[in-house]
């Protein structure tokens, strides 16, 4: 039966559907099993907990996925494929943890590294050249930038490079990287697949069966394997991502077209806006835009600073993908010196938009007496 991804997302990683089985797949509390078959210690040989959630991300990306503790445990993992000396592509607004650590390999002589617009095709493809690893994220992060995936994908493999896609932005429903000719797409899963805020997860998703079971062996040799609860909560949020990612978007677009109409935001970044750069690209690689966008307040980064603590339905807090809004000014953050000061990212959750548009109007009233702008 050829089923829709929102099916595929609710029905894959189940038990087999026989009698007296459970419906759901249970939470299997083990990191040792007796001897006698295949399984036999969990960091080696895998949980069923872990396997079903695999199973189920690797149904909706089309490959063979492999969970790890974290979504830096999938990052290092996938770095350390390449041999010593290779050079990485990477956008230069991207993931700030990336950065670091691909820095840290840079510095330590293991890897070069060369930063270019994700968003510029031909300038990516031209860094290409002689380069081991493309790494692409669509939609950026925090910039919302969206790269050609499947014209990277071939220009950097007729390059000799292969090519991973950090697709947590769009999420396994909204964008399917390997479809486009990546070799790897990759997900911070306490984002939108967990979707709740309350775990650390990774999964890392291959077009290659072999790169699949060459994960495998760093995540056990390195002991970067998920929690046996995390990987149980990450499945059962995945059952809903469907409803949620769908219910975000909506907000999503709703809220970027309420804030590109108020007279004190200068600047909207949102993918489904018509007048985004990158529309016309995500309207044809992309099933939706995604529950992510980003804005500047004038008045500058102390407007931006007030604006986030005079919140009083949303959170003032980092990370993203959950069922509650939540928003920062990004470059408070160390490593985040190429963007604005005063940008805001926005994690749309799945409130009433009335309600999200209602704090974010009073905060920007507020932040404005607080920072003294001379709007108004």
């Amino acid at each position: 039966m050829d089923l829709k991804r929102e099916t595929v997302a609710i029905h894959a990683g189940r038990p087999a559907g026989e009698p007296e089985e459970p419906l759901n797949s249970p939470l299997v509390m083990a990191s040792t099993f007796r001897a006698g078959g295949a399984r036999t210690y969990a960091r080696g040989s895998g949980n069923p907990t872990w396997e079903a959630l695999e199973e189920a991300v690797g149904a909706l990306e089309g490959g063979a996925a492999v969970a790890f503790s974290s979504g830096m445990g999938a990052v290092a993992a996938i770095l350390d494929w390449l041999p010593q000396g290779a050079r990485v592509v990477f956008p230069d607004v991207s993931y700030l943890n990336f950065r670091a650590l691909l820095g840290e390999r840079r510095r330590a002589g293991r890897l070069e590294a060369a930063a270019v617009d994700i968003t510029d095709t031909e300038a990516a493809l031209a860094a290409c050249q002689g380069a081991g690893l493309l790494w692409i994220e669509s939609p950026t992060n925090p910039l919302l930038g969206i790269a050609d995936l499947a014209a990277l994908a071939d220009g950097a493999h007729r390059a000799g490079a292969e090519v991973v896609v950090d697709n947590t932005f769009a999420t396994p429903l909204l964008q399917q990287p390997l479809e486009l000719g990546a070799d790897v797409s990759l997900h911070s899963a306490s984002k939108f697949i967990g979707g709740h805020s309350d775990l650390l997860l990774g999964v890392a998703a291959c077009r290659d069966p072999a790169r699949a079971e060459a994960l495998r062996h760093a995540r056990h040799l390195a002991g970067a394997t998920p929690g046996t609860l995390e990987a149980w909560l990450a499945l059962r949020g995945l059952r809903t991502l469907p409803i949620r990612i769908r219910r975000a978007e909506e907000n999503a677009l709703e809220l970027a077209d309420r804030l590109r109409g108020h007279p004190e935001i200068e600047r909207v970044l949102y993918p489904g806006l018509r007048d985004h750069p990158g529309h016309d690209r995500a309207r044809r690689q992309m099933r939706g835009f995604g529950a992510m966008l980003a804005f500047e307040p004038s008045g500058g980064e102390e407007r931006a600073e007030a604006l986030c603590a005079q919140l009083r339905l949303l959170s003032d807090a980092t990370s993203l993908g959950g069922v509650e809004t939540t928003l920062e000014r990004r470059a408070r953050w160390p490593g985040e010196e190429l963007i604005s000061a005063e940008l805001v990212r926005v994690s749309v959750g799945c409130e009433h938009v009335d309600d999200i548009w209602d704090d974010l109007a009073v905060a920007l009233e507020a932040s404005r007496r607080v920072a003294g702008s001379p709007l108004g």
